[in-house]
């Protein structure tokens, strides 16, 4: 099959999408929705698998005179993430076909909702396996614009609307970037094909082109100072849709990354250390975020900023591996970053889902105002709490197999004699356990807020918990996971292929073949933690079995029993320490009406906090308030006159003939 048909097919899937869709029954949008996704995916990963086990695949496609020849290339790096959106999409559908049961009544918004969904997961096809500048800058923009309409599922709450606009300005001022970076290529070469871009590269300052490229795909991926869209669109959106614009839209941003860095030849190791050194800030940044913030969507989405930056650290690690000629560093780097992208996907997808159940039978995203959960909820909670172990990094799951990959890195790159390198993987290591420390604080708080303890408010939920079809992305989720932690040297086998991209000249077999031992050490170790565990849990099942069955108590109040629900440990008294630790980042907001000196009798007052977002109230918000202040001495201008307004049309209109015959023009 041709790689002419990852073009193909997934347009003529979208296409019929937006055709039949709308004539569909409510009851029938979701599953035609998801077959149409799911059609994508059965033909798309085909190509895909060939491309990582055999060979690349390109097609020359005719695009008319605007595009000339447009080369679609799906190679192994673009294989890899290929495979990676759709089963991230396919688990995604399959899923919203549950979450979207409450909104039957909404015909033309299901309508529109799933149509778009089959369009985002094309989009996101193609920017993977497009290699011509402008051709890829119009699938770059169709992602953003069907992801921007999804996020607006829910346009009628302000918040919706302002998050997704928000959203779009950001993603357009990205595509401003990588269009003036792709026009510059094609000036100076001649073309927009991707390969000319190695040639540009190699180069004297060609840096500065990369770091547009970086910039413009950073906005997308959430690297810190560039993130502020993502706490807003994820919390907006229907969570089948967070769970993949967290779990592979952003990683869009990081495959352009990765395929711009396959053409860097110099200043390879300035580069991996600059990239090293913003991704240790922004995981730091981002777990900080996400253990202060009490809304767990928001809290989530600050999480996906941290696994950026894990990913980021690989990426440099292995920028730097290349750049010094350490073949090991190199591989065990880029690998670390390519297995993330994958771990990330699947438990960061696993948690939105779970979110998503804890919203549609509460409808809060407050923590503060949930607890015991566990009780009505046990699935989702097992969910939630699987998905909360695999990002702390903790075995047996997948999370621990990459971010051990990622310390075998940095301790290997240690052992180079250069005391800069030395220092900067010592940080880097510090900065990594900092991360899990924190990580592991931000988990247990929403764990233990929402699902332990007694329940804060009264919320309308089932007797049981029952299983479902909706829960059946949550089991394929959780087996992947797993496998991937017991079984990590299988996945290093096609990696190593993917690794290969990066440096042709290099053989990884010695690499693969040091990590595998270590690895497979890991996922014995796994599987030995999974049969111990299911081993005392069975053992405590029988005991218990036996005793006699006694009527439910109150939960342990540590020797004093609580009047009132309210008065359990809070989400914001677990992080609160941390918190005024980093007092200079989060920045508290109070509202509190202060009670007078001469309130003898004061009156019933309420209390709220929240925190700010650093980079947004430090950088977005005061340039955009001194740009309306400079537009604001223009407002003259719209003054309601039509005579006005056409006498700027006549000038206009002078200026353009003067302009011309003074040739200017």
């Amino acid at each position: 099959m041709d790689v002419w048909y990852l073009i193909f097919y997934p347009a003529l899937f979208s296409v019929l999408a937006c055709l039949v869709i709308p004539f569909l029954s409510s009851h029938k949008k979701s599953v035609g929705g998801f077959l149409f996704v799911l059609l994508n995916t059965v033909i798309t990963s085909f190509i895909a698998v060939q491309a990582i086990t055999s060979k690349t695949i390109e097609y020359t496609l005719y695009g008319g005179l605007v595009f000339g020849d447009i080369l679609l290339r799906v190679d192994s790096l673009s294989a890899w993430f290929i495979l990676i959106v759709n089963l991230t999409c396919v688990n995604g559908a399959l899923y919203g076909v549950h979450y979207m049961k409450p909104y039957l009544a909404q015909r033309n918004n299901l309508s529109l909702h799933w149509s778009l969904f089959v369009v985002f997961h094309t989009s996101m096809i193609w920017v993977c396996s497009i290699q011509h500048g402008l051709a890829f800058l119009v699938a770059w923009e169709i992602m953003s614009l069907s992801s921007f309409l999804l996020v607006m599922f829910d346009h009628a709450r302000f918040n919706t609307l302002k998050a997704g606009i928000n959203y779009l300005v950001q993603m357009h001022i990205g595509v401003a970037l990588l269009t003036i970076a792709f026009i510059w290529v094609s000036m100076s070469e001649g073309s927009f094909d991707f390969g000319v871009i190695g040639t540009f590269l190699n180069k004297p300052d060609s840096v500065w082109l990369f770091l547009l490229f970086f910039i413009g795909f950073g906005i997308k991926a959430g690297f810190i100072p560039l993130h502020t869209w993502l706490p807003h669109a994820h919390p907006a959106a229907p969570s089948h849709v967070s769970g993949v614009m967290s779990g592979v839209m952003v990683k869009m941003g990081i495959y352009g990354i990765l395929r711009m860095t396959t053409y860097l030849t110099t200043d390879l190791v300035i580069i991996g250390a600059g990239i090293l050194v913003l991704s240790v800030l922004t995981a730091f940044y981002g777990i900080l975020s996400g253990a202060i913030h009490r809304d767990y969507k928001r809290m989530l989405a600050f999480c996906t900023i941290e696994n950026i930056g894990i990913i980021g650290m690989g990426i440099g690690l292995g920028l730097i591996g290349k750049g010094i000629g350490n073949q090991d560093l190199m591989f065990i780097g880029f690998s670390a970053a390519l297995l993330h992208t994958l771990n990330h996907a699947l438990y960061k997808s696993l948690l939105f889902f779970a979110a998503g159940n804890l919203y549609q039978l509460t409808h809060t995203r407050n923590m503060e105002h949930l607890g015991g959960l566990i009780k009505k909820l046990p699935f989702t909670a097992f969910f939630f709490l699987c998905g909360a172990l695999a990002i702390s990094g903790l075995p047996p799951f997948n999370g621990f197999v990459s971010k051990f990959l990622l310390f075998t890195g940095l301790i290997e790159g240690i052992r180079v004699e250069s005391f800069q390198f030395n220092i900067l993987m010592i940080g880097g290591i510090t900065g990594l356990a900092f991360v899990g420390g924190i990580s592991l604080l931000t988990f247990t708080k929403s764990f233990s807020i929402i699902f332990l303890g007694s329940r804060r408010t009264k919320h309308e939920l089932p007797r049981d918990e029952a299983l479902s079809y909706g829960h059946l992305p949550f089991f394929i989720i959780l087996f992947l996971m797993l496998m991937i932690g017991i079984f990590p040297s299988l996945i290093l086998m096609p990696i190593q292929r993917i690794v290969h991209v990066f440096d042709t000249t290099l053989p990884l077999n010695h690499a693969v073949a040091t990590l595998i031992p270590i690895v497979s050490t890991i996922g014995t170790a796994s599987l030995l933690l999974i049969l111990i565990a299911g081993s005392v849990y069975l053992v405590r099942s029988m005991i218990v079995s036996k005793r006699p069955t006694t009527s439910a108590s109150p939960t342990w109040g540590c020797g004093y029993p609580a009047p009132n629900v309210r008065m359990q440990y809070t989400g914001k008294s677990f992080s609160k320490t941390l918190a005024k630790l980093f007092a200079f980042i989060t920045s508290e907001q109070k509202k509190y009406p202060e009670i007078k000196h001469n309130a003898v009798f004061p009156a019933n007052r309420t209390y709220q906090s929240s925190y700010a977002e650093f980079f947004e109230k430090n950088m977005i918000n005061r340039i955009s308030n001194q740009l309306l202040n400079f537009m604001n001495y223009f407002s003259f201008i719209h003054n309601g006159q039509v005579q006005l307004y056409i006498l700027y049309g006549f000038i206009f209109m002078l200026i353009l003939i003067v302009a011309t015959f003074t040739n200017v023009l």
